[in-house]
């Protein structure tokens, strides 16, 4: 454990500059006096690293100073294989760079070691996509994408849900998510997120901006998932499910279908749920899909509308 700590503390020097105490003891949940320990074993082992005292203090290794990091274990390796999606580096121009990397890592193995982690790209598949979807590259992906690598200002044409507008953006990073692609940009001092598939046409501005100094593109992209997901579940239904209906009740939500399984089933098999929805109107479209095997109990305003909906289609097809 000590061992891998320190090669992780020299890997972080060397990819970040300098780091503070507190910082790493954070990152790797030890003190910050154990910390100094394993700064000091490490200057005993020849690592040039030297201390800078003051607010903008901090640990780091001498100018140029590179190291060699070896030693991969099997599993490490195997990791690596998973981590490396061929599709969204073809998207963003690294499918070559990607390939010739793991050439390269894969020549520096043992036999055996190499041979388990070809078999890991050919027995496991990460495929991203949800069921019934194209996979369809954004036409401005690699404009962004240059865009967030070099820090440069942009300018896109938007369209959403109910405009199109001209936004004046600094991108900070990309995240993609169910085979689509987002941009988590600055607008108007402001963090929002957009759908790359929806620009319609992007400027460069050759204007240059600065990523605020601690932004977690991971942390902030998570919190505001959190954020979005509570903003739609805007009211509640009560809800008798058929055993029928539970192979499909994904299809309302995570929240819906942990509700549902959570149930016991009485004597015919249908369980009672009551799970968050984001409309009325949401709500009874969704719900109309399940025919007889899902019965609203409540609110009664959903009942209503399911009602008219169901008059509305029988009449369609009576024609």
């Amino acid at each position: 454990m000590r061992a891998s700590r320190l090669l992780s503390i020299l890997m972080v020097l060397q990819a970040r500059g300098r780091v503070t105490a507190s910082d790493m003891a954070r990152e790797f949940e030890v003190s910050e006096r154990t910390i100094y320990r394993d700064i000091d074993e490490l200057s005993a082992s020849g690592v040039p690293v030297y201390a800078d005292r003051g607010r903008d203090g901090g640990f780091q290794l001498r100018n140029g100073y590179q190291t060699q990091l070896t030693g991969l274990t099997a599993d490490e390796v195997e990791a690596l294989m998973l981590a490396g999606l061929p599709g969204p580096a073809a998207d963003l121009g690294f499918g070559s760079s990607l390939a010739v990397a793991e050439r390269k890592m894969l020549a520096t193995l043992p036999q055996g070691q190499a041979a388990r982690a070809v078999k890991v790209r050919q027995r496991v598949l990460l495929d991203p996509l949800d069921w019934y979807r194209r996979v369809e590259r954004p036409p401005h992906l690699p404009a962004v994408a240059r865009a967030v690598w070099n820090q440069q200002r942009i300018r896109v044409r938007y369209a959403s849900w109910n405009s199109t507008r001209s936004h004046r953006l600094d991108p900070f990073g990309l995240v993609i998510k169910a085979g689509n692609w987002y941009l988590v940009a600055r607008c108007e001092k402001q963090l929002r997120s957009y759908k790359l598939s929806n620009v319609q046409a992007l400027e460069e501005l050759g204007e240059s901006f600065r990523v605020p100094k601690g932004f977690n593109l991971a942390q902030h992209w998570s919190e505001q998932l959190t954020r979005f997901e509570k903003s739609l579940q805007r009211g509640r239904a009560r809800l008798r499910v058929a055993a029928q209906a539970m192979s499909r009740i994904e299809r309302l939500g995570a929240d819906a279908a942990e509700a549902a399984r959570a149930s016991e089933p009485d004597a015919s098999g249908w369980r009672s749920a009551e799970i968050p929805i984001e409309s009325i109107e949401h709500a009874a479209l969704e719900l109309l899909g399940f025919g007889p095997f899902v019965e609203v109990l409540a609110p009664p305003e959903l009942r209503q509308r399911l009602r008219q909906l169901a008059r509305e289609t029988t009449a369609l097809y009576a024609r």
